[in-house]
């Protein structure tokens, strides 16, 4: 068991530091494969990597029942790629959890 607290943080390191901002348009690949799961902005997309790589499959079941974690619908896919929106992004293979925040505006930014 003390072995789980750093696995636990061995991996918010690794997914804090893969982390990053992408064009939808990139991820279009993976979206056709089914491998691109929206995290709802109310989550934090890390501790939702971290979760996944340590295999809470109970956790992931009360996002997923709560729609906080689902794959990404068609009809969202479609709103992105025509805005070409960016997304945060990080790989938790074999998935690419995405998560959707509005840009910061310059009076938030100060």
């Amino acid at each position: 068991m003390a072995e789980a607290p750093a696995r636990e943080a061995r991996l918010r390191r690794e997914f804090m530091g893969q982390t990053a901002r992408i064009r939808w348009h990139e991820l279009q690949t993976y979206y056709a494969r089914g491998s691109v799961v929206a995290v709802d902005a109310g989550l934090d997309l890390v501790e939702v990597a971290v979760q996944l790589g340590m295999d809470r499959a109970d956790l992931f079941r009360a996002w997923i029942d709560a729609g906080q974690v689902a794959p990404v619908s068609d009809r969202q896919a479609l709103a992105w790629y025509e805005a070409d929106e960016v997304l945060w992004a990080v790989v938790a293979a074999p998935w690419v959890l995405v998560q959707w925040r509005p840009a910061p505006t310059a009076t938030s930014a100060t």
